[in-house]
């Protein structure tokens, strides 16, 4: 059987006051704290819904608060890794 894996491409993102949800191409919607990246936590809905869908999906990108997100790394749940711990 051949099973084909197709890479997660973003459609659209839209949030609540303490969610990301991002669309993607294949109908599913993925919800992401707000937490998981303090940039976008804090800043204002202007400064969110400036967002730029970079690589024909693969990426999000807002340059007034200089936050770029994988959307792979948003599927294997992983957040801001700019503060690393243990230092």
């Amino acid at each position: 059987m051949n099973i084909l894996i197709k890479e997660p491409l973003a459609k659209s993102v839209k949030f609540d006051p303490d969610n990301m949800w991002v669309e993607l191409a294949d109908g599913r919607m993925l919800g992401v704290p707000l937490a998981y990246f303090p940039r976008l936590l804090n800043a204002s809905d202007k400064h969110r819904q400036s967002y730029t869908i970079s690589g024909g999906g693969i990426g999000l990108h807002w340059e007034g608060i200089d936050e770029d997100i994988s959307v792979k790394a948003l599927m294997m749940g992983i957040g801001d890794r700019t503060k690393l711990s243990g230092a």
